[in-house]
C-alpha cells in the first residue's frame, strides 16, 4: 500500500533530503520533532520508478531520555542513537510473519543479548550466555514477550562495537512507554514492516530529528 504523503508544494520526499540513504532501494526514517522527545513517526519507503515513496508509517517511541548522537553515545543512558544503520537480522519471540523474506532468528530460553563491556561477545546474540558476560549485563530476550514478539537489530555499535557506547538497539514493538534506547512501534507495524522489507534491496534506518543538530537530514 503507498501512502499518500503530506508534503509541502515543491518539497522533496524525505530520503532525497538525506545526506546518505544506504545505497538500497529500501530505507526506514524514524524522526522524532527534538532531542528530547520520547515520540514521532517511523515511515517505511520505497525507490520505484527512480522516486521515493513512502509505503507506510507509524508512531513510534524512543528513549526515555530522546535522542543523542550516535557516534558519541554513552550505555545506559536511555537515550536513541542517531544516525544511519543497516538492519543485520530479524528475531522474535513469536514466529515470523507470514511474507518475512529477511533472516529470522527465533528466541528461547537460552537466547541472551550481551551488553557486558568486559565480555567479547559484547553487543551481540549469545545462546547460551558466555562465561565472561554477566547475566546483570544481559538481555535475557524471552523475558520481554510484548517487546520483543517481533524486532529488527538495529546496526548501531554494531560491526566493530565501541565498549561503552551502547548494545542491544532495536526497533522493536511498543512496551508500556519510552524505550532504553530502541525504536519501538505498534505491534501490527512491526509485522508490517517484516512483510516489506526484502535484505536484496539493502533497507537501511535513518534515526533523527526533524532540526537542530541531530537533524535526520544529516545522516
Amino acid at each position: 500500500m503507498i501512502v499518500t504523503s503530506l508534503l509541502l508544494p515543491g518539497e522533496a520526499p524525505l530520503p532525497d533530503r538525506l545526506a546518505d540513504t544506504g545505497g538500497g532501494s529500501q530505507l526506514i526514517t524514524a524522526v522524532a520533532p527534538a532531542p528530547g522527545a520520547t515520540t514521532g513517526r517511523v515511515t517505511w519507503w520505497e525507490r520505484r520508478a527512480g522516486r521515493w515513496t513512502a509505503m507506510g508509517g507509524a508512531p513510534a517511541r524512543f528513549g526515555a531520555n530522546g535522542l543523542t548522537e550516535g557516534a558519541t553515545r554513552v550505555q545506559g543512558t536511555n537515550t536513541t542513537p542517531t544516525g544511519l544503520y543497516d538492519l543485520p537480522y530479524a528475531f522474535g519471540i513469536r514466529p515470523a510473519p507470514t511474507g518475512t523474506a529477511y533472516g529470522y532468528r527465533s528466541v528461547r530460553e537460552g537466547s541472551w543479548w550481551c551488553q557486558d563491556n568486559s565480555s567479547g561477545a559484547y553487543n551481540r546474540w549469545a545462546e547460551p550466555l558466555p562465561a565472561d558476560c554477566a547475566p546483570g549485563e544481559a538481555e535475557h530476550l524471552v523475558d520481554y514477550p510484548e517487546q520483543y514478539a517481533y524486532a529488527l537489530v538495529i546496526g548501531f555499535n554494531y560491526d566493530r562495537p565501541v565498549h561503552g557506547r551502547g548494545a542491544g538497539i532495536f526497533l522493536h514493538v511498543n512496551g508500556k512507554g519510552a524505550t532504553a534506547g530502541c525504536v519501538s512501534v505498534p505491534e501490527e507495524s512491526m509485522r508490517a514492516i517484516l512483510r516489506w522489507a526484502r535484505p536484496e534491496r539493502r533497507p537501511h534506518i535513518a534515526v533523527g530529528t526533524e532540526s537542530g543538530p541531530l537533524d535526520v537530514t544529516r545522516y
